[in-house]
């Protein structure tokens, strides 16, 4: 059973970790791990569902670019991390991956074809998810994501990136992988972020065509697939052997950390 959506808000993709039901019989505490996609539409004042929520600290996985653009707007009182996770593949190559810059990307259908043209979004989009395994800076921001976790008296947590689906479903795989989710579980909460993403950039996609971009790199650029999870999950084997070595030696998280998090986040 994957997270459930919550309705009635103005955040975009935004969902709960409860209730993902996990291999020993227990399942995802609800209220204390949600997910979205960036919150610069929230209108705090007359949100009457995100403020029930009680949302305490906020973890923003987004590059400094993305943040200028689309600043978070957030209730008073909350904490709000900045965790880049791309600021080390954007040193690397010199330019953003499409994952940060999926509305430049779409109202450019001569951009989208140059970067991406000729089946190279799926390649690329693998190589982008092994960089949040690999890179320094992703390593440091799912570490802050699960310190906040680890934290007794952190409250609800939730964590995002621009649409909620790259940066952000990675970091829900972690946790969720964490508390003992299985495989097929971790798919579908992965893939389940779907239909949201693609209903709140269906406009975007719709001029993108309009203009003589192609469906099929649109499609690449605002889904997920189950491939590019498989490459982080890979990148994890390779690099560390199992995921429990990746959280303690990778991302420099304890083991009693880890178990607070269990504790914490399952019933």
């Amino acid at each position: 059973m994957p997270a459930s959506a919550i309705p009635a808000t103005t955040v975009a993709n935004l969902r709960d970790l409860g209730g993902t039901a996990l291999s020993d019989g227990r399942v995802v505490r609800s209220g204390l791990a949600l997910r979205s996609g960036q919150l610069d539409r929230l209108d705090p004042a007359a949100d009457p569902a995100f403020a029930t929520l009680g949302v305490r600290t906020i973890v923003d996985f987004r590059t400094n670019a993305e943040r200028a653009s689309y600043p978070d707007r957030v209730p008073d009182g909350v904490q709000v991390l900045v965790a880049d996770a791309l600021a080390d593949k954007i040193a690397q190559t010199g330019a953003a991956p499409a994952a940060a810059q999926l509305k430049a990307i779409l109202s450019d259908p001569a951009l989208a074809e140059e970067r991406l043209g000729g089946g190279r979004a799926e390649s690329l989009f693998a190589d982008t998810y092994r960089a949040l395994v690999s890179t320094r800076s992703a390593r440091a921001a799912y570490r802050t994501l699960l310190t906040e976790l680890a934290d007794p008296d952190a409250g609800p947590v939730l964590f995002h990136c621009t649409a909620g689906k790259d940066r952000t479903g990675w970091g829900a795989t972690v946790v969720l992988t964490l508390l003992g989710a299985g495989q097929e579980t971790l798919e579908a909460e992965y893939l389940s972020v779907n239909a949201a993403v693609r209903e709140a950039f269906a406009s975007l996609v719709e001029g993108f065509t309009a203009q003589g971009g192609d469906p099929e790199i649109a499609l690449a650029l605002i889904g997920v697939r189950p491939s590019y999870l498989r490459a982080a999950q890979d990148e994890v084997t390779e690099r560390y052997g199992d995921f429990a070595t990746y959280v303690r030696d990778g991302l420099g998280v304890t083991d009693e950390a880890v178990e607070r998090i269990r504790q914490r986040l399952t019933a």
